[in-house]
């Protein structure tokens, strides 16, 4: 059960609506909301100022770090005001934390007390970015250790949800975190597995069946065949789903530090929120 959700807060667009998502969460779930604020020690320590310093002939500014730090510092605890204003309004618990570091490795570690972590699917940056999933984002998923809902950069109320299960261990967690999510929320659930012809897919859909059996839940099993990655997407896209959950990684994984190809590939073009289970 979901009691206390993290949610990473940078002042951009996508942040917001990922506090909209958490605190939308907290609200429904009686979660405690946690605030977090990240200063990037990049953007402190980094080698610009003294690049740029150097090339030009003269000596850095001392000072202009800790400037900077303080500059960042009363940013951050600007935006965690305006999510104690967002929290105290929806009436939802609520905790603040600021921190400095590398900004996926301290959402990862505060992660550690928290049931799951809500972050946008771009940052602040994103106009800089080349991909079409934040560099933060993509860094946080690859290494928090619970689960991560990366949200959209628009907020919708939840109430279709979709289950990508190919049968193997992580979307079997993914299937348990679907069900516990959806009994809470009284969500119906779909199933949907890609398979490479209907009976290797209603196999799969067998163990499926037998464990959502257990629980009272509005549930419907689909196969599709195709290619795994295009017709998830394709499916939600289709069917106009708001949430979707997914292992972090399937039958193909390599090496547990890279996303299977078809997490990565929903990541970026889902077009809904993901719910990353591992």
């Amino acid at each position: 059960m979901i009691k206390t959700i993290l949610v990473g807060l940078d002042g951009s667009e996508h942040a917001r609506t990922a506090m909209r998502y958490a605190l939308w969460l907290g609200d429904r779930l009686s979660a405690t909301v946690i605030g977090l604020h990240v200063v990037d020690i990049v953007s402190i320590e980094g080698s610009f100022f003294h690049d740029i310093s150097g090339s030009l002939g003269f000596e850095p500014y001392l000072d202009f770090s800790s400037k900077m730090r303080e500059v960042l510092h009363e940013r951050g605890r600007g935006l965690l005001e305006e999510f104690r204003e967002h929290a105290t309004k929806a009436g939802v618990r609520f905790d603040t934390a600021l921190s400095m570091g590398v900004v996926a490795n301290e959402v990862a570690e505060r992660a550690r007390t928290a049931d799951l972590v809500v972050i946008g699917h771009r940052g602040v940056n994103e106009r800089f970015s080349t991909g079409l999933l934040g560099s933060t984002a993509e860094s946080v998923t690859r290494k928090c250790l619970r689960p991560v809902l990366i949200s959209t950069a628009t907020f919708r109320p939840i109430s279709r949800a979709l289950l990508a299960y190919d049968g193997s261990e992580r979307a079997a967690s993914a299937m348990h975190a679907a069900a516990e999510f959806c009994i809470a929320l009284s969500l119906p659930l779909t199933v949907l597995t890609v398979a490479k012809d209907s009976d290797s897919g209603e196999k799969v859909l067998g163990d499926a069946r037998k464990y959502l059996a257990s629980y009272q839940l509005d549930t419907q099993c689909v196969v599709q065949t195709g290619h795994a990655p295009e017709r998830i997407v394709g499916y939600i896209q289709e069917h106009g789903f708001d949430l979707l959950f997914i292992g972090a990684y399937g039958h193909s994984r390599i090496i547990e530090m890279v996303l299977g190809s078809t997490t990565e590939y929903v990541l970026r073009n889902s077009g809904c929120p993901v719910f990353v289970n591992r």
